[in-house]
């Protein structure tokens, strides 16, 4: 009797390797627009939240609370780039576009995922308790290497926020540069 080798030849190890990496490389890219699509919606969310909390923090504290982009998380900053996030904050002095000033209270901080940008129609946002009327606007949250089509928060004049995929005249939302 001859004892039988135990092990793998040269060609089947290369023909594994081979259907591997074939399925490698057809699932890659399926996986990068699966993590870019739950990284927006985690941006997405992150804004949902933080106006339904300015809301809720206008109405129990019956102060006007904003919303303003930042780039170092500490103070507001000025143009309609949210992509380095953003900040909640009581805002005291009623400034327009708010700005967050010493003795005002942050309420929340958010620093955005370096691959999505987010832009805005406006500097900031305001709710207000129980006079006047929100800031109405849109954000728009794109993939920076645009893997996923945007998606925009819209915000009332309620102040009640939305996720749209179009814009109101059926177009869908671009990602201006």
């Amino acid at each position: 009797m001859f004892a039988r080798d135990h092990g793998y030849s040269l060609l089947e190890l290369l023909l594994t390797i081979a259907i591997a990496a074939m399925l490698l490389t057809l699932g890659l890219p399926s996986f990068s627009a699966l993590k870019a699509r739950n990284t927006q919606r985690v941006e997405i969310n992150a804004l949902f939240h933080a106006v339904h909390l300015a809301r809720k923090g206008s109405i129990m504290r019956k102060q006007v609370v904003s919303l303003c982009p930042t780039a170092d998380g500490a103070s507001c900053s000025p143009g309609r780039d949210w992509s380095g996030g953003f900040l909640v904050f009581e805002n005291s002095d009623r400034d327009e576009p708010p700005e967050l000033d010493d003795g005002e209270i942050l309420l929340y901080r958010h620093l955005a995922s370096p691959t999505v940008k987010i832009t805005a129609n406006r500097r900031g946002f305001t709710l207000r308790a129980t006079f006047l009327r929100a800031t109405n606007g849109t954000l728009v949250v794109c993939d920076r290497a645009g893997r996923v089509m945007p998606r925009a928060l819209v915000i009332s004049y309620t102040g009640r926020p939305r996720v749209a995929e179009r814009t109101p005249r059926g177009a869908p939302y671009s990602c201006a540069d």
